[in-house]
């Protein structure tokens, strides 16, 4: 069945698949490693692209004029700014915004429309209404 040559040959193409196999995928496995990297250059190339552009566009007067008029809501000196707020958003003008008294910090709702600063005004007046007991008070030290 076997002669000796059919050993031979198949101990020679079993010793050739040990040799190269681990060559061959490590190849394999480079050349893909490869592919993915020259995809993620394409894709920073364009990331590039794009952000360069965007970069360009603020040289222009117009767009940084458009950009402070949306970003920042600035208007032009003899132009009117109005403000349109959805009325499903304005909060209820008969609930208090900060609570009337209490011993903790000063908490407006989410969906007011009060500026910052208002909001910052506000807590500090009500922190200067609350009472302040003594050091030492209420805590047993004398």
């Amino acid at each position: 069945m076997f002669t000796v040559r059919a050993m031979v040959l198949f101990v020679v193409v079993l010793l050739a698949f040990v040799l190269l196999f681990p060559t061959v995928r490590a190849y394999l496995a480079q050349k893909a490693d490869n592919e993915r990297l020259a995809q993620q250059v394409e894709q920073a190339r364009a990331v590039n692209d794009d952000l360069a552009a965007e970069l360009a566009r603020w040289d222009d007067d117009a767009y940084v004029a458009a950009q402070a008029r949306e970003r920042l809501a600035f208007v032009l000196p003899g132009e009117t700014a109005y403000r349109v707020v959805d009325p499903e958003v304005v909060p209820d003008p008969t609930v208090p915004a900060v609570p009337e008294t209490g011993s903790g910090p000063a908490v407006v709702p989410e969906d007011t429309t009060t500026p910052w600063y208002a909001t910052i005004w506000e807590s500090v007046r009500v922190a200067g209404e609350a009472e302040v007991s003594p050091p030492g008070a209420g805590t047993g030290t004398p």
